[in-house]
């Protein structure tokens, strides 16, 4: 595994806070593209995101092939109240949670990064993997996010 990953996991988390810094709950809510989420809906899409990513690879850590359960996105977004939930609160757990999965991530022996679990859509992921795929989900998802803020006038 290579260290460069692990140390980009753990820059992303100081990146959330400040991307939300000095927006109104209005432009956190506001659609200026019709049919997408709003700012806000981003960051707790992503720190629900995030809080699974770590389950899966603490799972991948410490049990032998695990099974991994997928979730739907949407009815995340639509039945956990994400239009009302404190946006800088889930930007601070999002960042709280990559400090300490950090923590362990930087820990382990290379061939930790080797071990996988099961996923019950994906198939077998091994934790090299899954690190990879949620440094990728947090850069996809801070594109929008970003050209959101332009869009309102109030690029980072």
């Amino acid at each position: 595994m290579e260290q460069a990953i692990i140390d980009e996991y753990l820059r992303q988390a100081s990146v959330f806070p400040a991307a939300i810094k000095g927006l109104s709950a209005a432009e956190l809510n506001a659609h200026p593209i019709p049919h997408t989420w709003s700012i806000r809906q981003i960051v707790l899409h992503v720190m629900d995101s995030d809080l699974i990513a770590s389950d899966r690879m603490k799972r991948v850590i410490a049990e032998d092939n695990p099974t991994l359960i997928g979730f739907d996105e949407s009815a995340f977004a639509s039945n956990l109240f994400y239009d009302h939930l404190d946006a800088a609160m889930a930007a601070e757990v999002f960042a709280k949670n990559r400090l300490l999965t950090a923590a362990i991530l930087n820990r382990l022996p290379a061939t930790a990064f080797l071990r996988a679990g099961t996923h019950n859509q994906r198939g077998r992921v091994t934790l090299e993997e899954l690190l990879k795929l949620y440094v990728q989900h947090f850069d996809h998802h801070m594109k929008f996010l970003k050209h959101k803020r332009q869009l309102l006038g109030k690029p980072l």
